[in-house]
């Protein structure tokens, strides 16, 4: 299922919802597009492939993909890297440190140029006239992880900050959502000065809507400020996890 969360005139931001099946996770994908070029955000693994493949032409031409953003190395996010490369002229953007080991995914060596590194401090990505910015999220929770904030839309892209396995679109009540993402994050999430620093640095921004690649996304200025409040006071990873550090008995 796809449905547009901003359109005018020469800019949209397609939201194509959980084409997962069987046990695994649940994700979204996203499609960013800018005077008739696209963006495809964390494209998901095999079996989403030919579902999103089939899907994309209604509101993009595969030809048309300028890039792929893959914001970690994780398999929902980067399995099905190689189908993109091979069957489109795009060049995907994913970290320094993870480029080699998502070679492991089948990339085929002739399409290994176009997998491009972005930098541990991130960098602006022009799509056709619209500059995009990736941003660091580095620890949240890969070791190597970037958001995408379009300025346009006013849409914050935050991969696997703020996912909650739940069957609704938009967060409605926050307080009765954080149950939802708590334990998620509290495991997931490796640190708690990271947090400090993302919810510092992402204040600067004009945010609208911010979309995680699972679950229910925040819309509206005070409920992305509420989510944000809550990411900074976070203690995760292993601020979460002393107790476990002992020797098995």
């Amino acid at each position: 299922m796809a449905d547009i969360l901003f359109e005018n005139g020469s800019h949209r931001n397609v939201f194509f919802e959980d084409f997962t099946e069987g046990e695994m996770v649940s994700a979204n994908q996203h499609l960013i597009i800018h005077n008739g070029k696209g963006m495809l955000l964390d494209p998901g693994g095999h079996k989403v492939y030919a579902k999103l493949f089939s899907a994309l032409p209604e509101f993009l031409p595969p030809s048309s993909l300028e890039y792929l953003f893959l914001s970690h190395q994780d398999p929902d996010i980067v399995a099905s890297v190689n189908g993109w490369l091979m069957i489109t002229e795009a060049d995907a953007y994913l970290s320094a440190i993870w480029r080699r080991f998502v070679a492991h995914f089948g990339v085929d060596g002739s399409v290994m140029d176009r997998m491009k590194e972005i930098p541990d401090a991130g960098m602006k990505l022009d799509l056709e006239g619209c500059e995009l910015l990736i941003i660091p999220a580095h620890f949240l929770h890969s070791a190597g992880n970037f958001h995408i904030y379009d300025p346009e839309s006013k849409i914050l892209y935050t991969g696997d900050l703020g996912a909650a396995l739940v069957n609704y679109r938009f967060v409605e009540d926050f307080d009765a959502h954080v149950p939802e993402m708590i334990g998620f994050h509290n495991r997931y999430m490796a640190s708690k000065t990271a947090c400090q620093l993302w919810a510092n640095m992402v204040r600067e921004l004009d945010i609208e809507v911010i979309a995680p690649q699972h679950g229910a996304m925040f819309k509206g200025k005070d409920m992305c400020k509420q989510f944000i409040d809550w990411v900074e006071k976070l203690e995760p990873g292993a601020d979460a996890m002393q107790d476990v550090y002992k020797l098995p008995q």
